[in-house]
């Protein structure tokens, strides 16, 4: 079976679906332009399906690479069997071809390497002979002492007895089907285990929960795998995987052992304990805690994915002049004034907590930003003196007859954005608490065109981001954001040269220039005009064009996903129904009623024609969901204002494998366990919570002295159940000190960065 077939059998794809996909691929497409632009060629194939066809055939192919030069190097040495070969080509695993490999492969000197330049080769030939089921009894020591050699180095018939279970303990190392069986056995039966070391006394380390650890190799939870793994690294804990070694005694010996004579039967039971204890037993952990890892990792970024898409995709406030606080106690609230399309206007500091005469005078600067330029939105960053921010600027707008509203916004990344080399150009003369302060108000207004600015791993709703494989994450984050930015689409005379570099088939060299275009002749009047940038080629242009949208432009379709490869049909559908192209916005119903087949051609089928009409239904709307935001508890700021049973507005601000963090106004965010998100049972917090989410919560307990809060989206009627431990993916024996939501929310507030 070659690649395109098994893939097509493994994703359920068709084989033409497969192979124009690919074709696509090598012409230079990309997976948001060929998912929206090419869905007749491609069967309709989505960015999930063309991702994971790139990502399955990229490893399929290194596969074939590396068979081929395995078979080659096999040949070279004069070792390559049919028997050999058919099972090379037949493999689908990388692992499995390195062990098919594993005799083969060139080593270093080893012990069994030595041995054969001692001479001892035959030796070990004549006891595997002993291992036949009919061969005749035989005295190992007399013939181990025929090899005796002072020249040699032989000292003696039990030393050459030693070289040759040498020689035979590495043979029976390196078979392909001992090694894959042993490590499905520890895969499926072993148990990873851990303590915490001495040096570390009880309730003094952040991996409490893993000092008496013990789970199901196959059970582990993957941000269990991975906090096991820092600790380890961190020299914390020791982590080990254990099993039954008679197990393992008893499968080797009933696969190597075929004499019934008493002498052979000890040598090689001796031989094989030594085989797995020395050469397979750390390699096969290795490999198996290396797979465990490998699926942790997947899944971790998997999690954050989606946590990035939900946030990148929040409902923007739009548009406005807006007002971004970036609060302070010690040195002030740094308040930056922006017009509707982001530029900065004019730079303040405040000092409302201080004493009355500078919130006096505070008060009357805030007055006049908002009244002098406007202002429609107030944004105001949540960290250190925000909900005291948030107060004083409500004091503000009871005085006022025209009130902005007022919003609380995450500062996650703002610090990292307002010291990087983006800031810095962007905002030279500025300092980092001004710059910090603007993205704040940009974040309301656009989410999605200020984060992209900030490396997501800054923006804090990883889990263990710094454990995963950076380049898996860096890789799918990327693909993350492309996808977000095509999906919206991006106004092409505010984008910013980062936004601009995520459209689809757009560089960052070409989004400079882009911008560069921009500044030196205006806003741009219609799409046609990319082709006048300097390396904006045609290729580029067929990318990227259905992407950029120009508002009030020369030609309504600017501001649509339509592509100009299609105006033609937009076109005709405008004259036959006798309707002016530059009034198509004014009468949007009317395309409804068309029949496209009257529009069908070679190139253009069904599925495109229906995503015109749909975008002409409502030309230049914005995909993301409706504005809305939290409304905290004016009484409660601070920890301590809380109280079991108190019922609280939020923000979803991460989602974990083991539940969801909410932002309740008071500086720390609580915990709503798995097993406390929904009056049924939920398996994956991701199908019921999402980042930016805004949630009803009831506080279930509150540890101030450790700033852990406890929170539940349970009715209040049904008597919570003590969150006391985490919930497993199958029975298995559970940890003897399970980790509370306390602790989880604890530990992972601590290792989220």
């Amino acid at each position: 079976m070659d690649i395109i077939q098994l893939i097509a059998q493994e994703l359920s794809l068709g084989l033409s679906q497969i192979q124009n996909a690919l074709a696509l691929f090598a012409e230079g497409g990309t997976v948001p332009f060929i998912a929206r632009y090419r869905k007749e060629r491609t069967g309709e194939m989505n960015e999930v399906q063309l991702r994971a066809l790139l990502e399955r055939h990229t490893y399929l192919t290194e596969l074939e690479e590396r068979k081929a030069a395995i078979l080659k190097s096999i040949e070279d040495q004069g070792k390559l069997t049919e028997e050999l070969k058919t099972g090379i080509e037949a493999c689908l695993q990388k692992t499995e071809l390195e062990d098919l490999y594993l005799p083969f492969k060139p080593k270093k000197r080893t012990r069994a390497t030595i041995a054969r330049e001692k001479g001892l080769e035959p030796l070990a030939e004549f006891v595997r002979s002993l291992n036949a089921g009919d061969a005749p009894p035989a005295d190992l020591e007399a013939e181990a002492a025929r090899y005796i050699s002072e020249e040699l180095g032989v000292q003696s018939a039990e030393e050459a007895l030693h070289g040759a279970s040498d020689i035979l303990a590495e043979e029976v190392s390196e078979k392909a089907e001992l090694r894959r069986h042993l490590r499905d056995y520890i895969m499926n039966e072993g148990f990873f285990t851990s303590r915490i070391k001495e040096d570390y006394p009880e309730g003094t380390t952040k991996f409490e929960m893993y000092r008496d650890y013990k789970i199901r190799v196959k059970d582990i939870a993957p941000h269990n795998m991975l906090a096991l793994r820092r600790g380890e690294t961190e020299g914390v804990l020791t982590f080990t995987i254990e099993f039954d070694a008679s197990y393992v005694s008893s499968y080797l010996e009933s696969q190597e052992i075929h004499s019934a004579a008493a002498n052979v039967r000890s040598f090689y039971q001796e031989m094989l304990a030594d085989a797995f204890e020395r050469l397979m037993k750390t390699t096969l952990i290795g490999e198996v805690r290396l797979e465990k890892k490998i699926i942790a990792d997947r899944e971790s970024v998997r999690t954050f994915e989606a946590n990035l898409r939900e946030l990148l995709l929040s409902s923007p406030a739009g548009m406005k002049p807006t007002l971004g606080i970036d609060p302070g106690f010690r040195t002030g609230c740094k308040v930056a004034a922006v017009d509707r399309t982001g530029k900065l206007l004019e730079y303040e500091t405040i000092h409302p907590h201080k004493s009355e005469r500078e919130r006096d005078q505070a008060r009357q600067t805030l007055k006049k930003l908002i009244q002098k330029h406007n202002i429609e939105l107030i944004a105001i960053g949540n960290g250190t003196a925000g909900r005291e921010t948030e107060a004083f600027v409500a004091e503000i707008l009871a005085q006022l007859d025209q009130r902005p509203i007022k919003v609380m916004v995450s500062e996650a990344g703002a610090s990292v954005y307002s010291a990087s080399e983006v800031a810095i150009e962007e905002f030279p003369d500025l300092d980092l608490t001004a710059r910090g302060a603007i993205s704040i108000a940009r974040r309301l207004q656009d989410p999605l065109a200020e984060l992209v600015k900030i490396d997501p791993k800054s923006i804090g709703i990883g889990q263990y981001q710094h454990d995963v494989d950076q380049k898996m994450l860096k890789e799918k984050l990327g693909d993350t954001v492309e996808s977000c930015v095509n999906y919206v689409g991006v106004d092409l005379n505010l984008a910013s040269k980062e936004l601009l570099s995520f459209v689809a088939g757009v560089s960052s060299s070409v989004a400079r220039n882009v911008v560069t275009y921009r500044n030196e002749h205006g806003a741009f009047r219609n799409r046609k005009q990319l082709l006048e940038i300097s390396k904006f080629g045609p290729k580029t242009f067929e990318q990227a064009a259905g992407f950029l949208r120009i508002r009030g432009g020369e030609n309504p379709l600017d501001n649509t996903a339509v592509h100009p490869e299609s105006y033609f049909i937009v076109e005709r559908m405008a004259a036959n129904l006798n309707l002016p192209l530059d009034r198509i916005n004014e009468n949007p119903a009317k395309f409804s009623a068309i029949n496209l087949e009257e529009y069908v051609t070679e190139t253009v089928g069904e599925p495109t024609l229906r995503d015109i009409i749909s975008e002409l239904e409502k030309p230049g709307r914005d995909p993301r969901a409706e504005f809305r935001y939290a409304t905290f508890k004016e009484e409660v700021k601070e920890i301590k204002d809380l109280a079991v049973g108190m019922e609280l507005e939020g923000i979803v601000t991460n989602v974990a494998n083991f539940g969801a963090f909410v932002d309740i106004g008071v500086h720390q965010d609580g915990l709503v366990h798995i097993s406390q998100l929904a009056d049924r049972f939920v398996d994956d917090p991701k199908k019921v919570v999402k980042v930016g989410q805004i949630v009803k919560v009831r506080v279930l307990d509150v540890n101030e002295s450790l700033k852990r809060i406890s929170l539940s989206r349970k009715s209040p009627g049904r008597p919570p159940k003590p969150p006391a431990r985490e919930k497993k993916t199958a029975p298995a024996p559970v940890e003897k000190k399970p980790a509370s939501v306390q602790d989880l929310m604890a530990r992972f507030n601590r290792e989220r960065n």
